[in-house]
């Protein structure tokens, strides 16, 4: 049963994988806010040209541009960089400086931009802020104070500047942008929990489904692979290597005498051995070895691009870490190994194994504790 340090350690995990999914989510999602702030920029001043100071909109273009030039080699950096390197402590907060600055230069530039005495030009520049703002609340739903902020920076240099004006148009508009900013940051705090929810379900049945997966095919009792997953493994293991014309050597092995253990010293001791064994069996062998137990006290295992001769040198070093364990009460712990290898003929999976069980048989017969090759 798990216990609680295990459980806390569950949830972080799930945490830290969550927050991964939105910074993921948030780079996929706004690669077109970049060209969208821009392009919106320029036709703002394209349509107020003959309304607004000239210089100050180029000023506020080539300023724009920089951050947009800016914040596209962040998105080069991030997508060209490896998986595990887009992590939320290398990039959230690079994004939000490329952010902050390019919705502080929109906002304070549609400020600077602003006609003091031309209500039209005045109504399209908080038309395209509003607008900005819709576009952020879909591009960075995931990060719910990210949104915030850009909407701020575009939305209230305009707006606080209208409602401090004497016309009453202005100050609707400037009333008007904020009752819609209200609603906006209500909506943007429903949204980034929902997609919260989201994305640790999905990480949660992710993690269930491996569990189970695993559980499927683990013994428990060892932690070694079971009967089905060392075959499922060892099938793939066998055409592989047929297909590479590479040798490979299968181990076969029983313990000595485990029946004896169970009637002497009862179950629970006999699980104990057969725990001891699964770490053995586990430390002894390659990452690239299939290893497992067949039932009861037989465990087989297969060494690809092996020899016969390193398979049998490996096969008597695990006699020796075998004959090494020492569980209470049981002492003298001893095993009896086949060794076969399909450089001798063997022609498919079954016959490589039945090879080595009647190698391992032999070796009980010659008197157990020892390790006999195929012939």
């Amino acid at each position: 049963m798990d216990g609680p340090g295990s459980r806390h350690s569950t949830d972080l995990f799930i945490a830290e994988q969550v927050r991964t999914d939105r910074l993921q989510q948030l780079f996929r999602q706004s690669v077109s806010a970049v060209f969208g702030s821009f392009l919106a920029a320029v036709m703002l001043c394209w349509l107020c040209w003959q309304r607004v100071d000239q210089s100050v909109a180029c000023a506020w273009l080539a300023l724009l541009g920089g951050a947009s030039l800016l914040r596209i080699s962040m998105f080069l950096r991030y997508f060209r960089s490896p998986e595990c390197e887009r992590t939320p402590q290398r990039w959230e907060r690079q994004y939000w400086l490329t952010l902050s600055l390019s919705a502080a230069i929109w906002g304070g530039g549609a400020l600077a931009l602003m006609p003091p005495a031309d209500l039209v030009a005045q109504a399209l520049v908080m038309l395209f802020a509003v607008g900005m703002s819709v576009s952020a609340v879909s591009c960075y739903s995931a990060y719910r104070n990210m949104t915030l902020v850009s909407i701020s920076l575009v939305l209230l240099p305009s707006t606080l500047w209208l409602l401090f004006q004497h016309s009453t148009m202005q100050v609707g508009m400037a009333f008007a942008v904020l009752v819609f900013a209200s609603f906006v940051a209500s909506a943007t705090h429903s949204l980034s929990i929902a997609l919260e929810t989201a994305f640790r379900l999905s990480r949660e049945m992710a993690q269930a489904h491996s569990i189970s997966t695993r559980a499927a095919h683990t013994d428990e009792l060892t932690g070694l692979k079971n009967r089905r997953a060392f075959f499922e493994h060892a099938q793939q293991l066998y055409s592989e290597c047929q297909r590479n014309q590479v040798n490979l050597c299968a181990v076969m092995l029983d313990m000595d005498h485990f029946k004896r253990i169970n009637d002497t010293y009862g179950h629970q001791v006999g699980d104990q051995v057969l725990r001891q064994m699964g770490l053995v069996i586990s430390a002894s062998f390659r990452d690239t070895d299939v290893h497992g137990r067949l039932g009861g006290e037989e465990f087989a295992v297969l060494l690809p691009d092996t020899s016969i001769e390193v398979a049998v040198k490996i096969a008597e070093q695990l006699i020796e870490a075998i004959a090494g364990l020492m569980t209470d009460p049981v002492h003298g712990i001893t095993a009896s190994l086949g060794v076969a290898s399909t450089a001798t003929g063997d022609n498919d999976l079954h016959s490589l194994m039945h090879s080595a069980d009647q190698a391992l048989y032999r070796a009980k017969a010659l008197g157990r504790n020892q390790v006999v090759v195929a012939p």
